[in-house]
């Protein structure tokens, strides 16, 4: 499959950069894309790679990452990431569960010698991109589409349990797609790479942005004044963000000095977005706001709200199911609920994975009758929106009482003294939990109170979910995916 739209795209889109190197220090054409894979593939094939072959990509996000994909897609191979900024212990249980053919990586993030390993030098320029695995040949021929071959596995963060791999068959990779773009094969555009790429949100989206004549602009690192600059320049329609990163972006001091107005739309991802954050960046922006939700499971693609949404669609609810997407609301039995009570949220769609990689019981207990459990608790309202309540292992129970720690988070992010805000549990000798707000002020010199926020959720909680505690803190931590880490949020509260 995607070799086929490599060709496809080098051919429609020639000279056009699918790939703009950090800072740009050099680019990477649609024809070059096209060439240097072949050679790559070429080099991979002597290596004994080959149909049904996994090959690891642990690499930083640079130009050498899709180049590899995209030569291992040519084989046939399945192709999974290794996100360089998990821990080498974590690093080490991906590789594990994954069992390469090959592992392509750099000498920094190798983690001990494995015979499996080619060690390359990331490219600074045309000439030395991946001169260790690339031959002077015209490589193997490619392979026909087959919707049923294995072609990715996406490794979930692993940061509330093991790391678990996603499984996509080429047929999943086309549903993505066509949910992504629909039938389009132009007009992608610039746009940046907000994530790494071993992330779901390159690794399934990869075929759309190459169909799409997409140049990507790659970060060495993502800092929010780059982005900006870059956004300016290329006068950017679209852009694509987890909520943290629109958060930064807010408050980076280019956002007062630099033109934004060609944004049109943000694209929201990885996590919840606050009311507060909506608000601001759709002021600030002039830009339409999208929340999506999904899960590497479900291939990216689950809800969103509209960009024309009203307010409250907009700044409290996750919206709709996309096109192709099912939804329903569970209790503990499996079976669907009443409109209006919380449950769990699973989805059904032909973009979700295949199943867990060499996991059968993991995919037996997420993959149910065709749905797929999302372990989020959520309740559908009287227009067919979503409500996220958080996870099911995030609950917790204060006095008898679930407290569902988004549901909360929903309001009191609505305060004009919060930046951003997390609630997590702490034990307590006599509710058993209780909440504490983790709250990032928007104004560092003028927090709010633990009784600001009390009194600002009178009358609109009951009194058992409002926090009891509150702790400040410059940032809320995330995880290597981009998303707040409630786990290291739970360590901070009850140090």
């Amino acid at each position: 499959m995607l070799g086929s739209i490599v060709a496809d795209a080098a051919e429609r889109f020639g000279d056009r950069p699918a790939f703009v190197a950090a800072g740009d220090a050099w680019r990477l054409s649609y024809r070059e894309l096209h060439t240097v894979s072949d050679r790559v593939a070429a080099g991979l094939a002597h290596r004994g790679v080959g149909p049904g072959s996994v090959v690891a990509l642990a690499l930083p996000s640079t130009i050498d990452y899709p180049v590899c994909y995209i030569a291992a897609a040519k084989l046939g191979a399945i192709v999974t990431g290794v996100n360089p900024r998990l821990a080498p212990a974590e690093r080490a249980t991906v590789i594990e569960r994954a069992d390469p053919h090959l592992i392509v990586t750099t000498a920094d993030l190798a983690d001990g010698h494995d015979d499996r390993s080619v060690l390359i030098e990331p490219a600074t320029d045309r000439a030395g991109l991946l001169t260790e695995l690339g031959l002077d040949d015209p490589g193997p021929r490619p392979l026909p589409s087959d919707p049923d071959r294995p072609a990715v596995i996406v490794f979930t963060s692993g940061t509330t349990g093991e790391p678990k791999g996603a499984l996509f068959l080429e047929r999943q990779l086309a549903a993505i797609t066509r949910a992504d773009v629909g039938d389009a094969v132009d007009g992608g555009g610039p746009m940046i790479a907000s994530t790494q790429f071993a992330h779901i949100g390159f690794m399934t989206k990869l075929p759309w942005y190459l169909r799409t004549g997409t140049t990507t602009y790659l970060l060495d690192r993502w800092r929010a004044g780059d982005v900006l600059r870059l956004i300016a320049r290329e006068r950017m329609t679209t852009v694509g963000a987890v909520a943290p990163q629109v958060a930064l972006m807010l408050r980076a001091p280019e956002m007062e000095t630099l033109d934004v107005s060609c944004v049109e739309r943000l694209i929201v991802g990885a996590g919840p977005s606050s009311p507060a954050l909506v608000a601001e960046a759709t002021e600030r922006f002039g830009a339409a706001y999208s929340i999506r939700y999904s899960s590497t499971e479900s291939g990216g693609v689950g809800l969103a709200t509209a960009f024309d949404a009203d307010e409250e669609e907009a700044r409290f609810t996750v919206g709709r199911p996309r096109s192709g997407v099912e939804v329903q609301i569970w209790d503990d039995g499996g079976t669907p609920v009443d409109e209006g009570r919380i449950g769990e949220l699973v989805l059904r769609s032909p973009a979700m994975m295949a199943a867990y990689w060499d996991a059968p019981e993991a995919t037996e207990a997420t993959l149910v009758d065709g749905w797929l459990r999302t372990g989020d608790l959520a309740q559908i309202d009287r227009r067919g929106l979503v409500r996220l309540a958080g996870r099911r292992k995030e609950m917790f129970i204060r006095g008898g009482y679930n407290v569902y720690p988004l549901q909360v988070e929903a309001l009191l992010g609505a305060h004009p003294a919060v930046a951003a805000i997390a609630v997590v549990p702490r034990p307590d000798p006599v509710m058993g939990e209780i909440g504490v707000a983790v709250v990032v002020p928007r104004e560092p010199d003028r927090p709010p109170t633990l009784e600001d926020l009390r009194t600002f959720a009178e009358g609109q909680l009951a009194t058992y979910k409002i926090p009891e505690d509150v702790l400040l803190v410059n940032e809320l931590p995330l995880t290597a995916m981009g998303k707040i880490d409630r786990r290291r949020m739970a360590e901070l509260v009850r140090s």
